[in-house]
């Protein structure tokens, strides 16, 4: 245990002498196959460990086509159902035997596979992994029962507030861009979904290729060794990536606002969003109204101290601040104790911004809030799994990494006149959505 302390700390260390040198943390190896598959290799002194993730660039965002929504959460259950050459029994032995943790998530921008493994499995993996994205096979029946498996996750999602909260939120402040659904999808499109079959087969052929998946390998590893796995199981793998017509959402007029009744018990939810920007990391725009988040609604905020600590009115409070492909929103989200203190929590909100939107913040404040977000990051890569997976949103984003690079060297430069100018052009009622949420 105390060599295990001792090495985190020393990496620790090097990390944050390293970024403040303004260079990213780790060694990067990267290599595009001719096919326009791009491998990215981060070594790391995690022995015998290795983390696996296929970033796929596709989310709930690129489903464009009107009546076909949920088909990129559809294929992470579809992804698992196996290939003529490894049958999802036969994936699921191999990946038992060799003690592989194996999982995947799909949101917004993102789908991603991920495993991790002993590094004398890699090229199995690889194997494995390979195959099932360039010959994934189902038929109907099974296309089917999965289409059922997913109404099913859809109707539990019913019953949960926070997810009802969030469907009405995107539902009520995007008018054409598809972030207007959420990631399961709209309702019809997902109990429509099995007469689909075809469909979901275009879908994969266009999505699933070289050129809009990123494979991010971390750990136990020698780069050029990657490599070289990676040109034989990836190398044939046929070009044909169409990206989607996405619509830009126009620009809001005034405020939005809607009260959503929830058959359940639940605290009262306040949805209180903004329009954002797009993922811009070296706009000075784009960061000083990311990190607003923390600034006004974080732990360590002055709203958070009186209206959670102080007061006890709101049990939860935080800022689930946009980092997206599109502009998206800025939200801070209040579970308010009692329903007669809502409008309270309301004005306590508008105060805050209007105060941020007026005034200069205090500098010491911050740089302790740039050095803690910097540190924070810097913290959460102690392992092979969690390197790769802080990075893999990134990935989406851009198609690499070097974005992580830009956003702290922006941090780095952004003065409490960039957070007020900010907060005054970011946050006006023009961009401002709120959703009331009330359970019975």
């Amino acid at each position: 245990m105390k060599r295990f302390v001792l090495t985190t700390i020393i990496f620790v260390f090097a990390c944050v002498s390293v970024l403040q040198a303004g260079i990213f943390p780790f060694k990067i190896h990267e290599k595009t196959l001719d096919n326009g598959f791009k491998i990215i290799a981060i070594p790391l002194s995690n022995p015998g460990i290795v983390a696996y993730y296929s970033v796929v660039r596709t989310g709930s965002r690129d489903e464009y086509e009107e009546g076909h929504t949920g088909f990129a959460h559809f294929f992470e259950h579809m992804m698992f159902r196996g290939t003529k050459k490894f049958p999802s029994n036969v994936y699921d032995r191999i990946t038992t035997e060799i003690g592989a943790d194996t999982n995947a998530y799909t949101s917004d921008d993102i789908t991603a596979y991920h495993l991790e493994f002993a590094k004398e499995d890699l090229e199995q993996v690889m194997d494995l992994e390979s195959n099932r994205f360039q010959e994934l096979d189902y038929k109907e029946q099974a296309f089917k029962t999965e289409a059922g498996a997913v109404f099913g996750e859809y109707l539990k999602s019913k019953m949960n507030p926070w997810r009802i909260l969030y469907n009405n939120l995107y539902f009520t402040a995007f008018d054409k861009h598809t972030y207007k659904h959420t990631t399961l999808g709209f309702e019809k499109d997902i109990i429509a979904m099995p007469t689909m079959y075809e469909y979901s087969k275009s879908f994969f052929n266009r999505y699933y290729r070289p050129k809009n998946v990123v494979l991010m390998i971390v750990g136990d590893i020698v780069p050029e060794d990657v490599f070289k796995l990676a040109e034989k199981y990836y190398g044939k793998w046929e070009q044909g990536y169409v990206p989607p017509k996405i619509t830009e959402e126009p620009e809001q007029q005034g405020p939005r606002a809607k009260k959503v009744d929830f058959k359940g018990r639940t605290l009262p939810m306040l949805a209180v969003a903004y329009k954002s920007l797009k993922f811009m990391p070296g706009s000075k725009d784009y960061v000083a109204s990311n990190i607003l988040g923390d600034i006004m609604f974080g732990f360590t905020s002055d709203l958070y101290s009186q209206l959670v600590l102080k007061e006890q009115k709101v049990q939860t409070l935080y800022g689930d601040f946009s980092m997206n492909r599109d502009p998206n929103l800025n939200t801070v989200i209040a579970l308010v104790k009692k329903k007669e203190d809502v409008d309270y929590v309301k004005e306590e909100i508008e105060k805050t911004l209007q105060e941020y939107r007026t005034e200069l913040m205090d500098k010491k404040k911050l740089d302790d809030l740039k050095s803690n977000l910097k540190y924070s990051f810097l913290m959460r890569l102690n392992s092979a799994a969690r390197v790769a997976g802080s990075f893999t949103r990134f990935i989406a984003l851009t198609g690499g990494i070097e974005a992580i690079d830009r956003y702290y060297l922006t941090l780095e430069t952004i003065t409490p006149e960039d957070i007020k100018a900010a907060a005054a052009k970011y946050f006006s009622d023009n961009r401002k959505t709120e959703i009331l949420l009330l359970g019975e």
